[in-house]
């Protein structure tokens, strides 16, 4: 029993890998092994060697089984110090770069005009790019022979001959979603409505599609007044400034009565804009009281209800507030411009927190 103990033992310690491991079980206690043969013979005992050899079979058994566990685990183990030792990898090393994404300025600007209008109250609209005409110009007051409805200005949808559907447009600005607004929730009602616009344009301050937000507010008893305060909070909150003044000049827009283009004071020392000082005034945007056939148009009675409407470019405020000297280069998907004029996608702006960190 002795020097079957010690040849498996001596088997199981040589072993070099888990194969021959498996070898050795099988020649000792697998189902032809030598020890289980062993085993099957104690039926063929007197009782007497019965009781003497089973005990120490039992123990042989365990024993092998013993250094067959031990034997395994030690091999796995240097197995793995050899793969660590192979695939070694200094973890001090500084790791590789990632590029990182960035928000367009377009998209930076509108989300910190939409908070600062939702910081006043106004909800978000938004509508289809191709409207028809009647939304797009009959229903804001713009007469048939308005040189913004000719094809040199208009982007008109093809239509083939026969088609008798009324002519549909690519928007040339968001006021039809204000007509849509009103249709959809009656007054009072205030909302913003940025998106993209379309108009066959293109130098270094236009471009054939452009973004333009545009503000609607309806109740009983709004006046210029209320225009006044609510641009001249946006102005102040958008540019980051304390105070600022605005100097209203009387314009004519078909969709407003009275109409007004919006200057702010501003200073180019240095050839750098700085709102709410200097003697120089810079145009931003285009305002006024809704025109009582706008009102009807969108279903809301002008004898009963007023308010006041107003609109701008996103783009041309984004390359005032951030510097932007080209309209062009929004359009073009340079990277390295993206890189130089884009914004961290996780720095969400708000009122409170700061609008461009």
């Amino acid at each position: 029993m002795d020097d079957l103990r010690q040849k498996y033992l001596d088997a199981i310690s040589n072993a070099a890998d888990e194969a021959a491991l498996e070898e050795t079980r099988l020649a000792a206690v697998g189902k032809k092994g030598e020890v289980s043969l062993k085993m099957r013979e104690l039926g063929k005992m007197t009782p007497e060697e019965r009781q003497v050899a089973g005990p120490a079979l039992n123990v042989l058994k365990d024993e092998i089984y013993s250094a067959l566990a031990a034997k395994k685990v030690a091999l796995a183990d240097a197995a793995l110090n050899e793969r660590l030792q192979s695939e070694w990898l200094d973890v001090t090393l500084p790791s590789r770069g990632r590029g990182q994404g960035t928000i367009h300025p377009i998209s930076q600007v509108t989300e910190e005009v939409t908070a600062i209008f939702a910081d006043m109250g106004f909800g978000v609209a938004e509508g289809p790019r191709i409207d028809t005409d009647w939304y797009n110009f009959d229903a804001l007051n713009i007469p048939g022979h308005h040189p913004a409805r000719a094809e040199m200005d208009t982007f008109y949808m093809h239509r083939a001959q026969g088609d008798d559907r009324p002519p549909h447009v690519l928007r040339t600005h968001t006021s039809p979603v204000q007509i849509r607004t009103m249709e959809k929730t009656g007054a009072p009602v205030r909302v913003i409505c940025p998106g993209g616009v379309y108009r066959a344009d293109y130098d270094q301050t236009h471009t054939p599609m452009f973004h333009q937000v545009e503000g609607l507010a309806i109740d009983k008893d709004i006046s210029m007044a209320n225009l006044k305060w609510v641009l001249e909070e946006f102005v102040k909150a958008y540019f980051e400034v304390d105070d600022v003044e605005l100097r209203f000049r009387a314009s004519h827009f078909p969709f407003t009565e009275p109409s007004a283009e919006v200057d702010i004071r501003c200073s180019w020392a240095g050839g750098q804009l700085k709102v709410g000082e200097g003697d120089d005034w810079l145009e931003i945007l285009g305002s006024g009281m809704v025109h009582p056939k706008v009102l009807q148009a969108g279903g809301i009675d002008p004898n009963e209800w007023q308010g006041f409407a107003f609109g701008m470019g996103i783009d041309r405020i984004a390359m005032l507030k951030y510097g932007i000297p080209d309209l062009r280069a929004f359009f073009d998907s340079d990277l390295r411009w993206l890189r130089h004029y884009g914004f961290s996608a996780l720095n969400m702006p708000s009122i409170h927190a700061g609008l461009s960190r």
